[in-house]
C-alpha cells in the first residue's frame, strides 16, 4: 500500500467506521461482514456517511459544479431497455412503456481531482467493494465514458423501474432532493434462468407493492446493491434541488467497453472506442435486456 493510497482514504472515508487503510483488520473484517450480510439477506447495503461528514458538503459542491454537463434526453423507454418498437407479446411486461427523464455526466467531463473520481480509481477502495461483493478482483470499466458517472434527477424527473447490465452496482448519494428522488426496488425478482414476467409485471401495473422494498438515503453513503435481477427505481424528484449520485461501475473482468447503442442512449455520443469494441461483448446469462 503506497503512502498515496492510506493519505486519500485517510482524508476522504470515515475510517474509524470503514477503516480502508487497514485491508484485512478487525475493522475492516467487520465492514465488510455486515455489507455481506446485508447483500445475502436484501439484496443491498448501504454503507452511511462513507464519505467522512466534513468532507460531504465538498462532495455535494463539486458534483453541483458539473452536473449541468449532464446528457439529457426524456424518452420513452421499457423495463428492459430494449427497442419499444420489438414486437412482444400482449401480457409481455416489456411492452409497459415508462418515461426516463435522468441524465447522466460522463466519466470523461468528471475532473481528475474530484473526490469521486479519485475513489473510482484508488486500489483500496476497490479491493474493499471486492471483498464486499465476494470477488477476488474488481476492474475499472475501460469505457472512458460510462465507468463513472453522475446520475442527475431534475425536479419533476424520475429513473423509472429498469435492470442493470452489470451483477451488482456501487453508487453514492451526493445531493439530497427537497423531497421525493426514493430509492425503491424488488429483490431477485427475476433469476440468471428465470425471468418472472408475471411479478414484473405486476409492479409496473402497481399491483405489486408486497413485492417493493424502500430505502432512504443520504448524502454521502455509499450503496452496494444487486440490480442485474431485482427489478428498481428512483421516485419523482420533488421541490427545487435535484437529485446526485455517483455511479461507481465495475467489472469482474478488465478491459470491458459499453455497446454503441448503450452508450449513444445514456451519453448521446460515442467514442472510437465503443465503435472499435462493437460486437465483442460477453454475456454472462440469457436474460432479455
Amino acid at each position: 500500500m503506497s503512502a498515496s493510497e492510506s493519505q486519500l482514504v485517510e482524508r476522504v472515508v470515515d475510517t474509524t467506521r470503514y477503516p480502508l487503510a487497514e485491508p484485512d483488520g478487525p475493522g475492516w473484517t467487520e465492514a465488510v461482514s455486515r455489507a455481506r450480510q446485508d447483500l445475502a439477506e436484501h439484496g443491498c447495503s448501504v454503507l452511511p456517511d462513507f464519505i467522512r461528514p466534513a468532507l460531504q458538503e465538498e462532495l455535494r459542491r463539486e458534483c453541483a459544479e458539473i452536473a449541468p454537463q449532464a446528457h439529457y434526453d426524456v424518452e420513452v423507454v421499457n423495463a428492459y431497455n430494449i427497442d419499444t418498437s420489438i414486437e412482444l407479446p400482449p401480457e409481455h411486461p416489456g411492452r409497459k412503456t415508462l418515461e426516463r427523464g435522468n441524465a447522466f455526466v460522463a466519466r470523461d467531463q468528471i475532473p481528475a481531482e474530484a473526490i469521486i473520481n479519485r475513489l473510482y480509481t484508488d486500489p483500496l477502495f476497490q479491493r474493499f467493494l471486492a471483498d464486499c461483493v465476494q470477488l477476488p478482483q474488481i476492474h475499472p470499466l475501460a469505457d472512458p465514458l460510462a465507468g463513472l458517472t453522475l446520475n442527475v434527477v431534475n425536479p419533476g424527473m424520475a429513473h423509472p423501474w429498469h435492470f442493470d447490465t452489470n451483477e451488482f452496482a456501487v453508487s453514492m448519494l451526493t445531493q439530497e432532493p427537497e423531497s421525493g428522488g426514493g430509492f425503491e426496488y424488488c429483490q431477485d425478482i427475476r433469476s440468471g434462468d428465470e425471468e418472472n414476467f408475471d411479478d414484473v409485471r405486476a409492479v409496473l401495473d402497481d399491483e405489486g407493492e408486497h413485492l417493493v422494498r424502500r430505502l432512504t438515503l443520504r448524502l454521502g453513503d455509499l450503496q452496494l446493491f444487486k440490480g442485474r435481477y431485482s427489478l428498481h427505481r428512483v421516485t419523482e424528484v420533488g421541490g427545487s434541488t435535484a437529485r446526485y449520485s455517483a455511479i461507481f461501475a465495475y467489472s469482474e473482468r478488465p478491459g470491458v467497453i459499453g455497446s454503441v447503442s448503450r452508450t449513444k442512449q445514456i451519453f448521446g455520443r460515442v467514442l472510437h472506442e465503443h465503435v472499435a469494441a462493437e460486437g465483442n461483448a460477453v454475456r454472462g446469462d440469457a436474460l432479455l435486456d
